[in-house]
């Protein structure tokens, strides 16, 4: 009987992306260089910029992987059962929330979203647009059972997400954190009474 072994294919580039995220989550991203995750891959520094041009990208990519965590939780909100006062509650309760584990357990990464938004990276303006399209389908639900009454679900979205800023960005969140209020309930029933 011949015993057949299973190889299983390893993708460069997101080996280099899940090395980087460990390195970060360990040291930090401004202090792992290109060099660490090289000697980590046990590859040379050429072989990494082979698949990533500069270091920004492997920020980047580690960032856009850690957003798109959060935006998948999102989506799944806004296809579970409810109404959609109790789904726009949950998917800005699923914001918070990502943010304050992230900044407990692990504050390095917590620190690359942080510097991520700051800095407006792209990844963070195309999370805002995947934002954007969740909070526009949930209000467009909304609005189709009679829920909400807005004329445009778009700008309501944007606005929605503009009003809970502090709950999803991880620099406010951290600032706000002493504050008791607004809580984020009173934050999303300001916003369900508005889009009522």
């Amino acid at each position: 009987m011949k015993i057949v072994s299973e190889q299983k294919e390893t993708d460069p580039h997101q080996n280099i992306v899940e090395v980087a995220e460990r390195l970060f989550s360990q040291i930090g991203f401004q202090k792992t260089t290109v060099a660490d995750i090289a000697r980590e891959l046990r590859m040379s520094p050429a072989n990494v910029y082979r698949f990533f041009s500069a270091k920004a990208e492997i920020n980047e990519a580690v960032g856009r992987r850690l957003l798109t965590e959060t935006e998948a939780s999102l989506e799944a909100i806004s296809t579970q059962p409810g109404s959609a006062s109790e789904k726009l509650r949950s998917a800005i309760a699923a914001l918070e929330k990502a943010n304050a584990q992230r900044f407990v357990a692990n504050r390095k990464l917590h620190e690359l979203l942080e510097t991520a938004f700051n800095e407006n990276w792209p990844i963070v303006q195309d999370h805002s647009k995947k934002l954007n399209k969740v909070l526009t389908n949930i209000i467009s639900e909304g609005n189709s059972a009679g829920e909400f009454h807005v004329s445009d679900c778009e700008l309501a979205a944007i606005l929605v997400r503009s009003a809970c800023i502090r709950f999803c960005h991880p620099r406010l969140m951290v600032e706000c954190a002493q504050e008791p209020e607004p809580t984020l309930d009173q934050m999303v029933d300001f916003c369900l009474v508005a889009l009522g």
